[in-house]
């Protein structure tokens, strides 16, 4: 070209399209947020017309989105069973012994707070479900954060439930032995907490449930309404 200038081609929407994240060398996603970028740039692609096969997302990166999916699913998981006890059954009932109503939501709702914020994500890139590869991302991610969630809700409940039917008074007293002076005070709190044990668990678990649902049942709806929204615009040309 004249004076080194060299012309940049014109964008046709049906360019072949390549990206980088499936080629070997690149690193994998590695979160979530990681994801729904990806799906993100899919979606661009597809919204503009342009159909892209379904076969371009490859097992690799469907098992790749599955991935992350469980991956996310046990992270939030994990964070709601290791904090809910510190809250539900030490801080509290010990520790604030007569919060005022705002306080206690605020420590009830704290550990759920990743999962909520992950749900809501979820819910979010349920707008991009529209064509051949975003739904197969987000069907891969979303089945591998639902299968671990619901998991973990099972497994949760199942265990909260056995040791409440291990908690007789003699197996606690014999644990609370090992608390030398602190004996009583661990016995007598523990029994405090009993009758709420299996509750607690019914309630991680139900949330659990909500959390691996919700963003489908939100795919659900919206594909649902585009669909409706397509038909009727259809039956309005057609008059």
């Amino acid at each position: 070209m004249p004076g080194g200038q060299q012309k940049s081609a014109d964008y046709s929407p049906n360019a072949t399209i390549i990206t980088a994240s499936g080629s070997r060398g690149t690193p994998r996603r590695r979160n979530i947020i990681n994801a729904i970028s990806e799906i993100q740039q899919f979606y661009v692609i597809e919204s503009q017309g342009q159909e892209i096969p379904g076969e371009f997302l490859t097992l690799e990166g469907s098992l790749d989105f599955f991935r992350i999916g469980i991956k996310s699913g046990f992270n939030e998981g994990l964070f709601l069973v290791l904090l809910f006890p510190v809250f539900s059954f030490y801080i509290l009932p010990f520790v604030l012994k007569r919060p005022d109503l705002f306080i206690q939501i605020v420590f009830d709702s704290f550990p759920y707070l990743v999962l909520m914020v992950n749900t809501l994500l979820c819910i979010y890139i349920s707008r991009y479900y529209v064509g051949n590869i975003t739904r197969k991302a987000i069907n891969s991610l979303f089945i591998g954060r639902a299968i671990t969630l619901i998991s973990k809700g099972f497994l949760v409940y199942v265990f909260y439930l056995i040791l409440f039917k291990m908690s007789t008074p003699e197996h606690v007293w014999a644990i609370a032995q090992h608390f030398g002076k602190n004996a009583k005070s661990f016995y007598y709190g523990y029994l405090m907490i009993l009758p709420h044990l299996v509750p607690v668990a019914t309630e991680i678990a139900l949330f659990l449930l909500v959390a691996a649902i919700v963003p489908y049942g939100s795919v659900y709806l919206l594909d649902l309404w585009r669909r409706a929204k397509v038909k009727r615009n259809e039956r309005i040309i057609g008059k």
